[in-house]
């Protein structure tokens, strides 16, 4: 068999863990697979090379901070190379140019366009172990590049689908995905198994165990992931296409997004094409807006309210204010004192009683909720910031009470 494996930061911090993972990586291949790992950067590593970039220039380019963070993962796979060869088991390093993984030019957020199997391929057919810096490649001008968050994963998944690979690993600090966080909610529940586009919701909605983009491409291809525990030696969660009805669960699983903000548009004109033109001046800007809601004010105007990611809140206030006179609205108002709670379930919208437990659930708790968005697969809610934690809690235990 062919795998790819991927391990994480903190996974590899240290001599110890290294060497830990090392005797992960050796008895996959002394069971005579072939092996491609690929490697994330130390512990704080990138945070750390920031921090020293910071030092000499507060705003260096995005070429030349690429170039710096590129080196972390170096670091890692070189690290282990040399333990693996202390085990006396034949192992190559390589960086994403040496591989031949070529992306787009933005940098800091990198997009993979093609991975060559030239080169990983020459060193499995010399029973080699291929450890692959994740993380970076190269544009088309031959310039170090890195993929942004998650950048591992989606390494690791995009060289298990030109390779073919029978199965792609993602040993990471837990042993599977859960049905909320098992940090915060005791009573979380393990999945054996959760389809493509429920793991896709989960990681978009704000699980961080899986980035979206690895699971997007993942599907795309087929690629059959597990995610495990890089401590504990036992089955994690396979993502896959389908699960079977054994498998299944009411829902798949309780999600927490704190970083989001609310904003609300005060006094729109109740006119056609309005609310095309508060949200094109937004999608201009790259500003992804998620739930909507509208709602009637007074004397023929409306109040339009909207969630974005925290981050771009005060750009997309800001924005929306130039406009004011030309649109014809009174004032934008920011609330950042907000998270979004989702529950997901492939299906959920042919279970017409699962909404309803959700909100029991709620009201039970005395939480208010200030907006709702559903699809197939997902029901949101957003609430107060300080209720987020009690709310998962809540939803969970209404849906997994014993």
């Amino acid at each position: 068999m062919l795998i790819v494996q991927k391990f994480g930061g903190s996974s590899v911090a240290d001599a110890a863990k290294i060497e830990r993972v090392a005797n992960i990586i050796a008895d996959t291949y002394r069971a005579g697979n072939e092996v491609v790992v690929v490697l994330s950067a130390q512990g704080d590593t990138t945070d750390d090379l920031i921090e020293k970039a910071h030092e000499i220039n507060p705003a260096p380019s995005k070429r030349e901070l690429d170039v710096l963070l590129s080196v972390g993962e170096q670091i890692s796979v070189s690290l282990m190379a040399m333990q693996l060869e202390k085990m006396h088991l034949p192992a190559v390093s390589l960086t994403g140019w040496q591989v031949g993984l070529r992306t787009n030019s933005a940098y800091g957020a990198a997009r993979i366009k093609s991975v060559s199997t030239e080169r990983i391929r020459r060193e499995l057919d010399k029973n080699r172990i291929v450890l692959v810096a994740g993380f970076q490649g190269v544009n088309k001008f031959d310039d170090v590049t890195t993929l942004g968050r998650g950048g591992s994963d989606t390494t690791a998944v995009a060289i298990a689908a030109v390779l073919n690979a029978d199965k792609c690993q993602i040993y990471t600090d837990v042993d599977g995905i859960y049905t909320a966080d098992p940090r915060k909610v005791a009573a979380a529940k393990k999945l054996d198994a959760i389809t493509y586009d429920e793991m896709l919701e989960l990681a978009s909605l704000g699980s961080q165990v899986l980035h979206n983009r690895s699971v997007e491409m993942a599907k795309r291809y087929s690629v059959d992931l597990e995610v495990l525990s890089s401590y504990e030696r036992k089955p994690g969660t396979k993502v896959k296409e389908v699960v079977k009805p054994v498998e299944r669960m009411i829902i798949s699983g309780v999600a927490k997004d704190a970083n989001i903000a609310r904003i609300t548009v005060v006094g729109v004109p109740d006119a056609p094409g309005v609310a095309f033109k508060v949200f094109s001046v937004l999608g201009k800007a790259g500003i992804n807006v998620d739930i909507i809601l509208q709602s009637a004010g007074m004397g023929g105007t409306n109040d339009i309210s909207f969630t974005v990611a925290s981050a771009d809140a005060e750009t997309a206030k800001s924005i929306l204010a130039e406009y004011a006179q030309s649109i014809g609205f009174d004032h934008v108002t920011v609330d950042t004192n907000v998270a979004k709670v989702s529950i997901v379930n492939a299906g959920m919208m042919n279970g017409p009683g699962t909404a309803v437990k959700m909100f029991e659930a709620l009201s039970t708790a005395h939480i208010n909720i200030q907006m709702i968005s559903s699809s197939e697969i997902k029901l949101s809610v957003v609430i107060s910031a300080q209720e987020a934690d009690r709310a998962v809690s809540a939803i969970h235990d209404k849906f997994f009470e014993a």
